[in-house]
């Protein structure tokens, strides 16, 4: 399914949305506790300080890392910290209601964050394999 599908017809919110998506795409083997400590991240009248679509991509890279290093720790903070710079140069910022109220529409929410924060993830990880 695409990032878009799971956000918009399961009703997920942004941060499960990125989540799950990156689990199907990359095989994470992300558990239902773990969808369940980001749907705090996102969605709705819940919606954080930082933006719940960059959240549940941070959690994406955070399963992808474990997963491939295993225990490894060098590295982590840059690799997310990197994650963070790519979001904030492509979208402006990563606070949720500035992120909001420069593209929130009422008929599809927050898809179009969604969308670029699968994107810029999707670039991540693909350089991050090329140059570990």
């Amino acid at each position: 399914m695409t990032v878009r599908e799971i956000f918009l017809d399961q009703d997920r919110n942004c941060a499960e949305a990125l989540l799950l998506w990156a689990d199907e795409k990359y095989g994470l083997g992300v558990a239902p506790e773990d969808v369940k400590l980001v749907s705090g991240f996102g969605g709705g009248l819940g919606c954080g300080e930082n933006c719940g679509a960059l959240l549940g991509a941070l959690a994406a890279l955070s399963k992808a890392l474990v997963r491939e290093r295993a225990h490894a720790t060098t590295g982590f903070g840059a690799a997310c910290a990197g994650l963070v710079d790519r979001f904030r140069a492509d979208l402006g910022t990563i606070e949720c209601t500035e992120l909001k109220e420069k593209y929130r529409r009422p008929d599809v929410r927050c898809l179009y964050v969604v969308e670029r924060a699968a994107a810029i993830l999707d670039e991540y990880m693909q350089a991050l394999e090329e140059n570990p």
